[in-house]
């Protein structure tokens, strides 16, 4: 069975029968959903299914699957193909839309969506963002694209090819999604210099406080990694870690990075406050199974 068909069996298994979650002082904080490569807002399967199963949950709580685009397949292109930056963009215009936001909201990512929304909460802190959750997300990005999930796979072949050969060059960077989350380790200088999107909002080339101040307004920051992840590489990244520079084997964790040392994104001051949340789940990519959604992600949706 291929990963995206275990993924699709435990997205399914979120459908069954379980007891309600309903805040006692309100409302429900409302939940922003963004989806990973090649999935799209609506997708039944995925996004839909998660949806479905958070409003089951969850009583009366308003969730927003994001759709990036003007239709389901141009949602799944973009993924692939549409600046980054400007999807952040967008993304934030329509928070500060869409009136049952104002009060606020949690978020939750998966794979690449993860990395998409920590941007969001760095750059748009209006409306506020009270929870981040990051299902799989590369926040420290990726040196590998191994396979891909489903009929997509002949355009990830496509992108590999791009990817090992021109990464860090502006054409690439502009208009392929994957490339402004490539982390060269063996080549840092260029991945600082060139990366318009990950380079940026963790802070390579220069400290911006807004960044940090925004990120620390968060409650807490949930990191999910799959501890036998084929799809991202490393894995190690979806726990803000990644390979020491100038070699692809050894892993230097979050708390030893300069990243964390220095502090310049406010990561050390948010994991002393016991903001940062560390979860990991035995299985493939965004494999995981309704009991372990319902006891580990579900508490951070109140």
């Amino acid at each position: 069975m291929s990963v995206f068909a275990v993924w699709v069996l435990s997205i399914c298994l979120l459908l069954v029968q379980g007891s309600p979650v309903q805040k006692s002082d309100g409302e429900p904080v409302p939940l922003v959903i963004w989806h990973g490569m090649g999935d799209s807002c609506c997708n039944p399967f995925s996004m839909g299914a998660i949806k479905k199963m958070v409003e089951r949950q969850i009583s009366g709580i308003y969730v927003l699957s994001l759709e990036i685009g003007n239709s389901i397949t141009q949602d799944m292109e973009n993924s692939f193909f549409l600046n980054v930056n400007e999807q952040v963009a967008r993304v934030c215009e329509q928070l500060a839309k869409d009136p049952k936001l104002q009060q606020g909201y949690n978020s939750m990512g998966f794979s690449q969506g993860g990395q998409f929304l920590r941007a969001v909460a760095q750059r748009c802190p209006s409306p506020p963002m009270h929870n981040l959750i990051s299902i799989g997300g590369q926040h420290q990005g990726v040196y590998g694209l191994p396979h891909c999930p489903g009929e997509v796979s002949h355009i990830c072949d496509w992108i590999r090819k791009l990817l090992n050969s021109g990464a860090y060059t502006k054409p690439v960077q502009e208009h392929l999604v994957q490339a402004e989350y490539w982390h060269d380790p063996l080549n840092e200088e260029a991945y600082q210099k060139n990366s318009i999107f990950l380079a940026d909002i963790n802070q390579e080339r220069s400290v911006n406080e807004s960044y940090k101040h925004n990120l620390q307004k968060l409650q807490k920051f949930v990191m999910v990694k799959f501890l036998k992840d084929t799809m991202v590489v490393p894995p190690d990244s979806e726990w803000f870690a990644f390979y020491k520079p100038g070699q692809s084997i050894d892993i230097v964790p979050l708390q030893n990075s300069t990243l964390y040392i220095e502090d310049r994104l406010g990561l050390r001051e948010m994991d002393k406050a016991g903001k940062l949340v560390f979860l990991g789940v035995e299985g493939d990519h965004l494999s995981f199974t309704d009991e372990w959604f319902n006891e580990n992600i579900l508490p951070f949706l109140h």
